[in-house]
């Protein structure tokens, strides 16, 4: 593949790909409760005031709980970053432990 064409498709794959995520509207943000004939933006200001008061009730009533992250976890924040280095120090020892005594090793340095 030439450089012309590779910058060709490469231009071609990030139009595809970038403009529809940057020109999206977040609609979520607009959408209310279903209503029984399924239509969606039914639910009221005066809904969303009370489940966000009877949210902030539980919050303060279960404060020992924290933000709810659990950093400590395996799925956590501290939990998945001992996993990943875990995974990524095996690798990076196993390849510098293979290069120094591998075939194409400096000849006396291993």
């Amino acid at each position: 593949m030439t450089a012309k064409k590779f910058y060709l498709v490469t231009g071609i794959v990030l139009v595809v790909l970038l403009v529809p995520s940057v020109t999206s509207t977040a609609y979520a943000v607009y959408l209310g409760n279903p209503g029984e004939d399924g239509y969606i933006g039914v639910g009221t200001l005066e809904e969303a005031l009370h489940l966000a008061r009877e949210k902030t009730i539980a919050a303060e009533k279960d404060s020992s709980f924290g933000s709810g992250t659990p950093y400590l976890a395996a799925d956590g924040v501290l939990g998945a970053s001992a996993i990943s280095a875990g995974v990524f120090g095996g690798i990076a020892a196993a390849l510098i432990i293979k290069g120094r005594h591998g075939r194409y090793a400096l000849q006396g340095t291993g």
